[in-house]
Order: structure tokens, then C-alpha cells, then sequence
């Protein structure tokens, strides 16, 4: 459940076209419902406006389906199931076939685009290689998910910097750049020092020799000269597109308060 539709059932309440018994009931699946082997939480929405998201590995692909369904008989969105393999896709999309499929992961009841608590920002992914492609596209998906606005521009490493410069004015318009490198991970550098807005790095496993499966990567991009970009962990494109949409529904939710704060409203 989410802000706007807890304020939907009040209004509905205090209107009469909803009974008490019927507002419990939908109230009782808050904060959380225990499945037994998981506890699923439906307070997310409300507390942060972000989506419980299902992180596949590790579960079996009954225990996937179970999840999922439990979520989708709340009312919040979207409902986010990350890294599926094969056999745990079948059987969700199987049992709850109206997700749609972008990689590793499947997205039901995505946002409409630039729903109403993120605004009208974009957010701008720049990947190092074709090989990072895989964890930009979980980024997107995530943030496509949740209503926002997404560019992408691909393969504009260090190793041919002409390649990023003739993109720039994207970058400078961007609210939110989020970079995703392996090898040395400069392009996070190269990226922070250029961009107005805040820059997201992800450090990936891509790479041989000392690139170490990312973590020269990671550690590069904890230590550039770039002052205040933010580092998720190796691989983690839903981090860095969660941690987008916290900062946009931040500054929406602050940005709505003050217009009605002006407008008496």
C-alpha cells in the first residue's frame, strides 16, 4: 500500500462508500504478512514509496510464486521479482502470467511513466562496455518500473573518451546520471566531473587479470577524485535505481508540499 491509496481509503471511509470491517481488512495486511518461510512487507510503499522487490536466488521457484502472489493481492506497484533463472520464471509467469520479462528480471503492475511521486526528471544510464550492458538493463527496468523517465547511452568508455564527449549535452541535462563500468571503473571519474546532477556509480564484474570480478572497479570509484558520487555494490543495478528513486520522490514530496504550502491548498 502506498500514500495515494491510503488516502484513497480514508476519503472512502469518511464518505461512507467503504465499511469499517472492509478498511480492516485491507489494513491487516499491514506492516507485513507471514508466510511462514517469509515475511512479506506491504508497508515499503508507504515508508519509502519504493516497490518490495523479490530477490530470486536462493529461493525455489514455488517459494517465488508464493511471493509474488502475495504482493500482487495487495494494492501497491509495482511488484519487482530480480535475478529469476529460467525455471523460476516459468513457474511465476505461469502461475501469475500477466508479468512481463526484461532479462533477469519481471515486472507486474509497472508505474505509469512519470508517475505522480517522481515528477518529470530523467535519468540517465551511461554504461563502459557492451558487456555491462546486462546490469544497465536491470537498472532500467527497475526504474521504468516506477514510473520514471530513462535514456541510455552504451559503450562510451575511457578507452575511447571521443565516444562520450560527443554526448555530453545529455549528460548535462540529466537529473540523475547513473555510470556502469568494469575494469578500472574511471568512467565514473570522467562522469562526475562533468555532470550538474547526482551520479550513481556501479562498479561490474567485468574485466581479467587485476580487475578482480569488480572490485578494482569498486574501489576506484570509492576513491575518485569526482567529489560526491555515490557507489552501489558490484552488479547491483536495483540498488542504483532504487537509490534514484529515493532521491526523485524525495524532492517531488518536497516540492508538492511547498506548491500547496503557497497555494493554501
Amino acid at each position: 500500500m502506498d500514500e495515494t491509496t491510503l488516502r484513497l481509503l480514508l476519503d472512502e471511509i469518511r464518505a461512507g462508500t467503504c465499511r469499517p470491517d472492509d478498511a480492516v481488512a485491507v489494513l491487516r495486511r499491514l506492516p507485513f504478512a507471514d508466510l511462514g518461510f517469509a515475511r512479506i512487507d506491504h508497508h515499503r510503499a508507504l515508508r519509502q514509496g519504493t516497490a518490495e522487490a523479490v530477490y530470486a536466488p536462493g529461493k525455489t521457484a514455488q517459494q517465488c510464486v508464493a511471493i509474488v502472489g502475495e504482493l500482487l493481492g495487495g494494492d501497491a506497484s509495482p511488484v519487482i521479482l530480480t535475478r529469476v533463472d529460467d525455471h523460476q520464471a516459468d513457474a511465476v509467469l505461469g502461475a501469475h502470467g500477466d508479468g512481463e520479462r526484461t532479462g533477469n528480471t519481471i515486472v507486474w503492475r509497472p508505474a505509469p511513466l512519470l508517475a505522480p511521486d517522481i515528477g518529470s526528471a530523467t535519468v540517465l544510464i551511461v554504461t563502459a562496455g557492451t558487456a555491462d550492458q546486462a546490469v544497465a538493463t536491470e537498472c532500467r527496468t527497475v526504474l521504468v518500473a516506477h514510473g520514471v523517465r530513462v535514456e541510455r547511452v552504451d559503450d562510451c568508455g575511457v578507452a575511447g573518451l571521443h565516444r562520450l564527449l560527443s554526448e555530453i549535452d545529455r549528460v548535462a541535462r540529466a537529473d540523475i546520471v547513473i555510470v556502469v563500468a568494469g575494469m578500472e571503473g574511471a568512467l565514473a571519474s570522467v562522469i562526475g566531473g562533468l555532470a550538474g546532477g547526482p551520479v550513481i556509480a556501479v562498479p561490474t564484474s567485468v574485466g581479467y587479470g587485476s580487475s578482480l570480478e569488480g572490485i578494482t572497479a569498486l574501489l576506484g570509484m570509492h576513491a575518485s577524485c569526482a567529489s560526491g558520487i555515490t557507489v552501489v555494490g558490484i552488479d547491483n543495478g536495483f540498488g542504483a535505481a532504487v537509490g534514484a528513486v529515493r532521491m526523485l520522490t524525495l524532492i517531488a514530496d518536497r516540492t508538492g508540499a511547498d506548491t500547496r504550502e503557497a497555494t493554501g491548498a
